[in-house]
């Protein structure tokens, strides 16, 4: 039970899962734990691996981990944190998009112990008569009780009846199958709890809800999300992901060491102890959770070469061996009013900033070095087939400006 609430938003009910865990060791059966996913042409980050992560943990203890494609309930569209209507997606995307995902989950998940399904199996068999059953399961005051479709409709904004089905066709994915615990984000609550609901329609004992809290990025406020600039991608090279992680405060150090890693709560809560009596430093502990991250998506050896280029870049002031290094047209970054580049557009192409606007702030506090010099101008000096090197706090790339 400890390991599975590490890190976990909410459960509904603990008590069920109790009982359910306590069967399952006496039976020797293991619990059958979904989480969904809408094949969306995902370009993961570690705020989408939170989920990944807990699912990993049921498979670590012996549990049958599901993870389900929503190629069917792709085409609906998932209205959660929508004020409009999502446009659905076609088969072609859907399929193509189901294939990234499943090139990329596998850094987490056990690829031999996973099972991988796909919701169109059973509702490619479902015929009118059974979507009416179905919607006969649940009623319109009950699913005007979600916050997106409530406030739809008090400002008179469309609410698509395919829409209204989304809920209750991802419920009915626990019914098909037969799904003991489901795993989902805190803003998939609702959808989660249809899911009890439908399967006691049906005549199955309800599954147990598990939440996971949305992961705060590298800013330490707002939601991880790669249009804010403040997110770690998994594919990220490893002395980019390394500096990244280096770059968060002690405080959401914490936060990561409970969401992104394996380490067990009590451990994380000793080197907590040891960090506040001073037997520990925050700067080891936090190139400890770097390590451990890096060599979760790459490898153990790419780790300890990431920290240790990091550690030559940052603590000796040296430049470390390998710098990833960019190709920018000279045309995209170019000052328009004379010789030179716009700094601020060349932190945005080199992956530095997440808009001119954030490029031109940094800038403007100091925080941009340009060839060892901190620069505080918005121009900088540079003609097509220069090379630039360009620190951003703790990250750094080499921008080859060409003349295409």
């Amino acid at each position: 039970m400890a390991y599975i609430k590490k890190g976990a938003a909410e459960i509904v009910k603990e008590s069920e899962l109790r009982v359910k865990l306590e069967r399952s060791l006496a039976s020797g059966k293991p619990l059958r734990v979904k989480a969904g996913f809408d094949p969306t042409a995902p370009d993961l980050h570690l705020g989408h691996t939170v989920l990944l992560r807990k699912l990993k943990h049921f498979q670590d203890l012996g549990h049958t981990v599901i993870f389900l494609i929503g190629d069917f309930t792709g085409m609906i569209g998932d209205p959660t944190g929508r004020s409009v209507t999502r446009p659905p997606l076609s088969r072609e995307q859907i399929a193509e998009n189901a294939e990234t995902y499943k090139a990329q989950v596998f850094k987490i998940l056990d690829a031999q112990k996973t099972v991988v399904d796909f919701n169109s199996r059973w509702f490619a068999k479902f015929s009118a008569e059974d979507f009416i059953r179905l919607t006969g399961k649940y009623t319109v005051s009950q699913m005007l009780e979600r916050e997106e479709f409530h406030k739809r409709f008090h400002e008179e904004k469309p609410i698509a009846m395919h829409e209204l089905l989304y809920p209750l066709v991802q419920g009915y994915d626990s019914v098909a199958l037969e799904a003991d615990v489901e795993l989902g984000g805190t803003d998939q609550k609702f959808n989660l709890l249809v899911g009890r609901e439908i399967q006691r329609a049906y005549g199955q004992e309800s599954q147990v809800v598990l939440t996971v809290p949305i992961l705060e990025g590298l800013d330490g406020v707002n939601k991880m999300s790669k249009s804010l600039g403040n997110a770690i991608g998994i594919h990220e090279a490893p002395l980019e992901m390394y500096g990244k992680v280096m770059s968060i405060s002690d405080e959401m150090m914490w936060r990561y060491y409970e969401l992104l890693t394996d380490v067990r709560s009590s451990e994380i809560a000793k080197m907590k102890e040891d960090a506040a009596d001073g037997k520990a430093h925050p700067m080891a502990l936090k190139k400890e959770l770097a390590r451990t991250i890096v060599a979760d998506f790459h490898s153990a050896d790419a780790a300890a070469k990431a920290g240790e280029d990091w550690e030559r870049q940052f603590q000796k002031d040296e430049a470390p061996e390998e710098i990833e290094t960019l190709s920018v047209a000279f045309g995209e970054v170019a000052n328009r009013e004379g010789d030179g580049v716009r700094l601020a557009k060349l932190l945005v192409r080199v992956g530095l900033a997440g808009s001119t606007s954030e490029g031109d702030r940094k800038i403007k506090e100091g925080a941009v070095v340009v060839d060892g010099i901190k620069v505080s101008s918005p121009v900088v000096p540079a003609r097509a087939d220069a090379t630039l090197t360009v620190r951003l706090g703790r990250r750094i790339k080499r921008a080859v400006l060409t003349a295409s």
